[in-house]
């Protein structure tokens, strides 16, 4: 493994130095300890990645310039799931520079593939319960990013991205983010709905996956958000108008404002 970290200093075996790393990311428990603490490694993972930027917008990306770039990615996902490296990656900024691979909305597969990985970068950082990581990435557009995929990914692309979304809205400062203004609530709200309510077209996998993930953070945000309204004395946002979401949530709005009114 050393040998490769090496040559991903020089231009000329890098491509091959990060493929031979990526194989060997189930081999070495540690693995990620080493790229992010080697001198400018980092950098020349940045630079791969970067590179492909311009094959973006126009779309003119190729399978073998995808494959490259992914094994980028699935470096710095080995370095995002490891206990050791996991916050200083997500402290740095280097999830940013996936972006514009997810905002991408191009359907075919070499920009498919790349969208797919940079959501396993993700999903690998929130898949730890991490406070700091959810705080950390609601101040990126982590949360539009993943509803837009939601709407129109691939059947992967969506469960990965149900899956951080639904991290998300399990902690504490993502129910508050999500409950700060209507407009992001009526957004989100509106997303999960199209999800059950799309069902005929979905397959049971993705259908099962998405029910399991959105049903109790769902719950939750319909609570924060009568919580909020309720403490901040402002008429009650008719969400029935807007979304068609579960029968329950009448009972815990309801449950609510009992609770309070009878303190």
């Amino acid at each position: 493994a050393y040998k490769y970290i090496a040559q991903m200093q020089d231009v000329e075996h890098r491509e091959d130095a990060i493929s031979q790393l990526s194989k060997l990311r189930e081999e070495f428990k540690d693995l990620a300890i080493w790229p992010w603490h080697s001198t400018s490694t980092i950098a020349a993972l940045l630079q791969e990645i970067m590179s492909v930027y311009p094959l973006l917008t126009p779309p003119t990306m190729q399978t073998a310039a995808s494959n490259r770039v992914s094994n980028s990615l699935a470096l710095l996902q080995c370095i995002a799931s490891h206990e050791k490296t996991r916050k200083q990656l997500i402290d740095s900024g280097v999830v940013l520079y996936l972006y514009p691979f997810l905002s991408n909305q191009d359907p075919r597969k070499p920009f498919e593939y790349l969208r797919l990985t940079s959501l396993g970068v993700i999903g690998a950082l929130v898949k730890a319960d991490d406070e700091s990581v959810v705080t950390n990435l609601l101040k990126t557009d982590i949360v539009p990013l993943c509803l837009r995929i939601m709407e129109h990914g691939t059947e992967l692309s969506q469960t990965v991205a149900t899956f951080v979304l639904h991290r998300v809205m399990n902690s504490k400062d993502g129910l508050d983010y999500m409950c700060h203004t209507p407009q992001r609530f009526t957004a989100v709200a509106k997303v999960l709905t199209q999800i059950v309510q799309s069902k005929k077209e979905m397959t049971a996998r993705l259908l099962k996956l998405s029910l399991i993930h959105i049903s109790e953070p769902t719950r939750l945000l319909s609570i924060s958000y009568a919580v909020f309204c309720l403490k901040k004395k402002k008429k009650p946002f008719k969400i029935q108008e807007h979304c068609s979401l579960h029968n329950t949530i009448n009972k815990y709005l309801n449950k609510i404002k009992y609770n309070i009114i009878n303190v």
